[in-house]
């Protein structure tokens, strides 16, 4: 075969293998299969499907068309699939990728694809960790210039040495079938050293380039997995600030009611003991805002017996069709606490507190207005430090959580006049269930 045809042959079987692999990579049912660490049969036949069916057409498109020889990756696919999948999955691969070159009288492929197959399967299974799989570099002078740094003084065979050595081993058995029988095999052969040189590396190169390509793609997917981690583990690490300040609070209360009212003290007992069931129960980071209320009534109860039912009166204002959005878990209690703390308990008349919610677009918003005695008017952008003089840790966790949760989709905005009362206005987008599910 022409030497100059045979490289731009090898140029062009570098960018299909590429292409290939960077387009499998796009499919989001590939990867769920691809990096499956233990894969049933139904999901094996599933990943050789999609992997075979690109190489095969190209095989399709070698023996069709005349001259496109770099179209043909059957050998490269059939070890590809083989070391990631298992040597059932490379060996059935090898034979599906062979069916139109059996079709074209090319009867030796079939047996060499699933031998190759087969044999990088059984290699894969011998891998002590899966790493050396992923990070197998398409480079061959650092495969050798790690082989010799790492057994200079030990020498051992590790498996990326191994597995490149079986790499070359198959092509050369490869090129010498093509070159006894070419008419009953396809490969690509040249008697000069350079060019068979040429092919030796282009074969591990267009193994190692996919294997790079999934490995890309597989640090990206761990590094979203651990993201969310973390962003679940900041969102319970806020939640549980915001548990024991609520119950801290709810003790004192108790503790003041013990003595001068133990049936009052009973009841919120009762009621508390209500409230941390729900508090155990709820493992979930949204709950629709009927539930929300309904905590908010548990904690309002015993606000109620604290502060006397002739001084806090609770009004509610609520759109019905908002009732079953989705809201982040405990995020309306921090804005009722903080009304009733710095803006009724210093009134000595009591007031009242409204609850609003209405949907507006693809956003709810939800507002808290007491009559108490203010604070001055504020415009929350930016974390509250400390509001009516406390600390404001649970307003504080609020807005941190809605940040973690929307980003910049979300506000809590503050209007308070002082003597005359303070509004808190939670606005947050509308999140579907299904949305949240996969997160």
């Amino acid at each position: 075969m022409d030497q100059r045809l045979i490289l731009v042959t090898l140029l062009i079987k570098l960018g299909v293998a590429a292409a290939v692999a960077s387009a499998l990579v796009r499919s989001k049912v590939f990867k769920n299969h691809l990096f499956r660490e233990n894969r049933s049969l139904k999901q094996k036949l599933y990943l050789v499907l999609f992997t075979a069916f690109p190489f095969a057409m190209g095989v399709l498109v070698r023996c069709s068309v005349h001259n496109f020889l770099a179209a043909d990756l059957s050998f490269e696919a059939a070890v590809l699939i083989g070391v990631i999948a298992g040597p059932f999955s490379g060996g059935v691969a090898g034979a599906l990728m062979s069916l139109p070159s059996l079709l074209h009288g090319e009867f030796l492929n079939a047996p060499f694809n699933v031998l190759a197959g087969l044999l990088a399967g059984f290699l894969g299974n011998l891998a002590s960790d899966r790493e050396l799989i992923w990070t197998f570099t398409p480079f061959v002078d650092l495969s050798i210039y790690r082989w010799i740094r790492r057994h200079v003084q030990k020498p051992r065979l590790d498996w990326q040495t191994g597995f490149f050595l079986v790499i070359i081993l198959l092509s050369f058995i490869h090129i010498e079938l093509g070159r006894a029988f070419p008419r009953y095999i396809f490969a690509l052969e040249n008697p000069q050293w350079a060019v068979k040189l040429a092919i030796y590396a282009t074969n591990v190169m267009c193994i190692a380039i996919p294997l790079k390509i999934f490995n890309n793609v597989r640090i990206e997917r761990k590094l979203e997995e651990q993201e969310r981690a973390l962003l679940q583990a900041r969102l319970e690490a806020l939640q549980s600030q915001i548990n024991p300040h609520f119950l801290f609070n709810t003790l004192n209360s108790i503790s003041s009611l013990v003595r001068r009212d133990p049936d009052s003290a009973r009841d919120l007992i009762v009621k508390l003991a209500s409230i941390l069931r729900r508090l155990l129960q709820k493992t979930d980071a949204y709950v629709p805002l009927r539930d929300e209320l309904e905590f908010i009534d548990d904690y309002l109860d015993i606000e109620v017996v604290r502060f006397g039912r002739d001084k806090l009166n609770v009004v509610k204002e609520l759109d019905p069709a908002s009732l079953e959005v989705l809201v982040p878990c405990m995020v309306l209690q921090p804005l009722v606490e903080n009304s009733i703390k710095h803006g009724l308990a210093p009134k000595i008349a009591g007031g009242s507190i409204h609850l609003r919610s209405h949907i507006e677009g693809d956003h709810l918003t939800i507002e808290v207005e007491d009559d108490g005695v203010g604070m001055g008017s504020v415009n929350l952008l930016e974390p509250p430090t400390g509001i009516g003089g406390g600390t404001g840790i649970g307003m504080a966790n609020v807005f941190e959580r809605l940040k973690v949760l929307y980003g910049q989709a979300a506000s809590i905005q503050i209007d308070s006049r002082s003597g005359e009362g303070t509004l808190v206005q939670l606005r947050i987008p509308i999140v579907q269930a299904e949305v949240i599910g996969n997160k």
